[in-house]
């Protein structure tokens, strides 16, 4: 028989699970299951930026989606899945006590949001973040020098460093913290108090200031100095991280039963999802990676002679094997992408959902449907008209920073931007800024790792919005002047899992063998207009300067 892995991909929304032949990468069944309580919008409150997310919902979704996946699969496959690996998002932290269980899942911090795990666009700790850059900037060892030299809200220290300075009783409870991604291998080995907890070298040193060179994390005097309340989680967490082809443990009895696996099924060490997304569309040196949903990840990665004497600054870190093992692993990204496209989306519904869906017109069924059908098509016949708008300099001009800015220079303070509108700025003009905008957000990215030393021949674009909107993905070739594959696969990251899952399993040795065997190769390329690119480097000079204006006069203050 064959031997099988199985990927498994948190997501903001969603877990999916994909099951992969590990001999020839087919894939064999896969589920998505949706987060019970996220969806019903418990535990967040958007206007505070307060995005939370409750471990039980975790927990379902992986039985759940684990025992669908396998109910489509052939006879035989479940008793020879041979290992899986999660993805996760991050950084998405959460407080646990001394056993290791997240403060959340105790009856008396079962409706407490600061109990639960702090997703990575939650943004209420921005006022941590500055003071962590501020001590940094001083200290006499940067711990933010491999994380860009910025400190951002989204990451694990400002979020707990928050949430055990607003609750008293979290606080007196909590022992230590846990990244989602080390909690899921952790939660089905049973290897979850602090002490045995294999962390990931990927979320330790992207977003926790960990590296070799200061022994681990900072040191507790740093720690403290950011707030009295992180006294003593230094030693209470770790010293040593993991790569991801590297053995957590077996399912225990308990979790092999539940997902209907058996003990023999191996774990290997997590990573956040964009990671491996990358891995999952066979990453090497040279290429970016742009993970495209909600926000972009992007990722690249550099052999160590390519990055010796190299600090990239402004970016979300470059960290010893939190990508492949042996090489340096590069993170940027924008905080918002999609969820930009979705928010004018939602603008432009308000009278669907507050005007029609109050109509005595029309009976309530076909309401219904009118409602649904135009809301499905709004993207795409904005997208339409929009692609029928030619290039203009002095076009509507906007600024992707909708939900703050992650790269270049991590700042959760700026906001969106849109200017030059007139009586004759039409729903598709905005639109088409908007996309803009979010085009020369990623050049701004590719600009500052170019600047620094580092070449990049192959763009990938992965993520269903690579796959859905020529409009997008051409207007980025367009700006960036650089032809774009796209992934065929939309389970990028749920395949970079499995990858590493049949590392850890022995089927291969390392994990470029599994990307060799298993990748799914590309379903489309994206070639960039030249005329259009000229065009759109004037355009991008003032998208500079607008930016500029903005973060100085209206957004500067706030930090004051």
């Amino acid at each position: 028989m064959s031997k099988y892995v199985i990927g498994l991909d948190y997501g903001s929304d969603s877990c999916r699970a994909l099951i992969v032949d590990a001999g020839t990468g087919e894939e064999i069944a896969s589920s998505v299951k949706y987060y019970k309580r996220w969806m019903e919008g418990k535990y967040c409150n958007p206007q505070a930026n307060q995005y939370r997310q409750h471990p039980r919902d975790y927990m379902e979704v992986l039985i759940d989606s684990i025992r669908e996946a396998l109910s489509l699969s052939p006879a035989g496959v479940a008793e020879n899945v041979v290992g899986m690996s999660f993805d996760t998002t991050g950084s998405t932290p959460a407080l646990i006590d001394e056993q290791g269980t997240p403060l959340a899942l105790l009856p008396e911090f079962a409706d407490n949001p600061n109990a639960m795990f702090v997703l990575w666009k939650d943004h209420t700790a921005v006022k941590e973040a500055a003071r962590i850059n501020e001590l940094a900037a001083s200290w006499h060892t940067d711990y933010t020098m491999y994380e860009g030299g910025v400190y951002s809200s989204e990451w694990v220290w400002a979020k707990m460093a928050h949430v055990l300075e607003k609750d008293a009783a979290v606080r007196a409870k909590a022992y230590s913290w846990v990244e989602h991604c080390d909690w899921m291998p952790a939660l089905i080995t049973g290897k979850t108090k602090p002490e045995q907890i294999m962390r990931s070298r990927c979320a330790a040193g992207h977003k926790a200031m960990w590296s070799e060179e200061w022994g681990g994390l900072p040191e507790e005097e740093f720690l403290v100095k950011i707030s009295p309340v992180l006294k003593g989680f230094r030693n209470r967490l770790y010293r040593h991280t993991y790569t991801s082809d590297q053995l957590v443990g077996n399912l225990t009895p308990e979790w092999a039963e539940k997902l209907g696996l058996t003990t023999k099924v191996v774990v290997g060490v997590s990573a956040f999802d964009c990671h491996m997304g990358a891995v999952g569309v066979e990453i090497e040196p040279h290429t970016f990676v742009r993970v495209i949903g909600t926000s972009t990840c992007d990722i690249m990665v550099a052999p160590y002679e390519e990055m010796e004497g190299k600090l990239i600054p402004g970016i979300c870190g470059q960290v010893d094997g939190s990508v492949i093992p042996g090489m340096i692993g590069l993170e940027a990204g924008q905080s918002a992408f999609g969820d930009i496209y979705a928010w004018f989306k939602n603008l432009l519904a308000w009278p669907l959902e507050n005007i029609v869906s109050q109509s005595s017109l029309i009976d309530a069924g076909t309401k219904a449907k009118l409602i649904a059908e135009t809301d499905d098509k709004i993207i795409e016949e904005l997208s339409k008209e929009a692609m029928k708008i030619p290039v203009q300099e002095s076009s509507v001009l906007a600024i992707d920073w909708m939900n703050g800015r992650r790269t270049p220079d991590a700042s959760q303070l700026v906001k969106g931007t849109i200017t030059g509108l007139n009586l004759g700025s039409s729903a598709p003009i905005i639109f088409k800024a908007l996309v803009e905008a979010t085009a020369f957000g990623s050049k701004a990215i590719v600009d500052r790792i170019v600047e620094n030393g580092i070449r990049i021949d192959t763009v990938i674009g992965i993520g269903g919005i690579s796959q859905k909107s020529p409009l997008v993905m051409q207007t980025l070739a367009d700006v960036l002047n650089m032809p774009i594959k796209v992934a065929k696969t939309v389970q990028s990251c749920a395949f970079g899992a499995a990858m590493f899952a049949a590392v850890v399993a022995g089927v291969y040795t390392k994990v470029e063998e599994a990307q060799k065997v298993m990748g799914q190769g590309f379903c489309d390329e994206y070639h960039p207009n030249k005329k259009n690119h000229e065009l759109y480097l004037k355009v991008y000079k003032n998208y500079q300067k607008l930016g500029q204006f903005t973060e100085k006069e209206f957004f500067s203050t706030i930090r004051h």
